[in-house]
């Protein structure tokens, strides 16, 4: 359909898919958009089940591809994505290799004529609509429904974001500065193929675990105790189940070490050490209970929980010093270990850092999340710089 003075209509499509998992719980989004105004005229979303997130990409765009068409088939089309690898394949840039892949591309290709589609790729943030309501549809088929437009949140982000706009101007622009000294991502061109995904293992327990005493990397450098070795076996037979690991690389100290040997001989590979991994020190209070510190610190323990700026006694590590050697390490290894799944056995508040810059979530995070020892989580790292957090404190292996 045409306008009245035989003007050929215009859509911009924005498409996004993801999995929980690779292959995992997956579902798309898709909005068509009138360019003139940004305009919503059709959202669509979809839970597919288990398939890889480059497939339920794909189906994204189909789907948008699909109700753009049915709104006029005589439309010109231009596709917004956050997948790289979508748009430089559909662009004819890049050869399409997989075989799931293929078929869908060439159904996409087939929904409009030849020269009637073009694509752009944009930044993740720039997708929200989509990307929101693609995990709707995960949502919704994690409760075992499927998704339909009357659970749409988007519009209710809208005037989210249009409320707070003016109100928290200030306080974003203080974010993304902050953003940019602590957890700028710092690798290449954007490249949306298979992310970089660490996979986060706390230690085992030692000695001072069970007395919840600071242990850090400049007090005694603890082995593991019993206990801890057997959790070390048990992360090491869950992941060997698994299969997916490809690499171990571990703290220095010798809690992480040991834990990360025990992982490594049962999965055939060697422990590469990060020094950057290591435990914060903790200055004078090593091997003390909060209590004691309490007790003899008080002013130094007060000034600590209030800034991430501030140092334990003694001249130990702040957070935010923990919170740059983090970042720096991690845009190391995501670069080291681009498209592949790497072990990464730490500690505490390093594996609470990397959770807490891939969620752009404040400093004072850190004291309200629980880790436990010889507990599991992971964040997968995309080249455009997006990261998200597959898994957080899991520790089902211990039982």
């Amino acid at each position: 359909m045409t306008g009245s003075r035989g003007r050929v209509r215009e859509f911009v499509v924005e498409a996004d898919g993801g999995s929980r998992g690779n292959p995992g719980p997956a579902g798309y989004g898709a909005v068509v958009l009138d360019p003139a105004t940004g305009e919503s005229l059709v959202e669509a979303a979809e839970y597919l089940g288990v398939v890889t997130n480059n497939v339920a990409e794909y189906r994204g765009l189909l789907a948008g591809l699909r109700a753009a068409r049915e709104l006029d088939p005589d439309a010109v089309v231009h596709v917004r994505m956050d997948s790289k690898l979508v748009v430089e394949q559909m662009s004819g840039r890049w050869k399409i290799k997989h075989p799931d892949m293929k078929p869908l591309a060439a159904e996409a290709a087939r929904v409009f004529p030849p020269g009637r589609v073009t694509y752009e790729w944009i930044p993740r943030a720039s997708n929200k609509h989509a990307d929101r309501l693609a995990n709707e549809a995960m949502d919704a088929g994690a409760r075992g429904e499927q998704w339909s437009p009357a659970g749409s949140t988007a519009e209710l982000d809208a005037a989210a974001d249009a409320a707070s706009t003016d109100v928290g101007a200030r306080a974003a622009d203080a974010d993304v500065r902050a953003a940019k000294t602590v957890a700028s991502p710092g690798w290449g061109p954007p490249d949306m193929g298979a992310p970089a995904t660490f996979v986060l293992l706390r230690h085992g327990e030692t000695p001072l675990t069970p007395q919840k005493r600071f242990s850090g990397s400049g007090g005694s450098d603890p082995s593991l105790s019993p206990v801890g070795r057997e959790q070390a076996e048990k992360v090491a037979a869950s992941l060997a189940r698994r299969g997916t690991i490809e690499a171990v690389v571990a703290s220095p100290l010798a809690r992480t070490r040991e834990t990360a040997g025990i992982v490594a001989a049962r999965l055939g590979l060697e422990v590469a050490v990060e020094e950057g991994l290591r435990e914060t020190d903790f200055g004078a209070w090593e091997g003390l209970t909060f209590g004691e510190v309490r007790d003899r610190h008080p002013d130094d323990l007060d000034a600590w929980l209030a800034s991430p700026d501030a140092e334990p006694t003694g001249g130990g590590e702040s957070f935010a010093a923990t919170g740059v050697r983090i970042a720096a390490t991690r845009d190391r290894l995501v670069t080291e270990y681009a498209g592949r799944t790497v072990l990464l056995v730490s500690h505490v508040t390093p594996i609470k850092t990397f959770l807490r810059l891939a969620l752009g979530a404040p400093p004072e995070s850190l004291f309200r999340m629980e880790l436990s020892a010889a507990s599991l989580s992971a964040v997968a790292y995309y080249a455009d710089g997006g990261a998200s957090v597959r898994l957080f404190n899991e520790t089902s292996h211990l039982r």
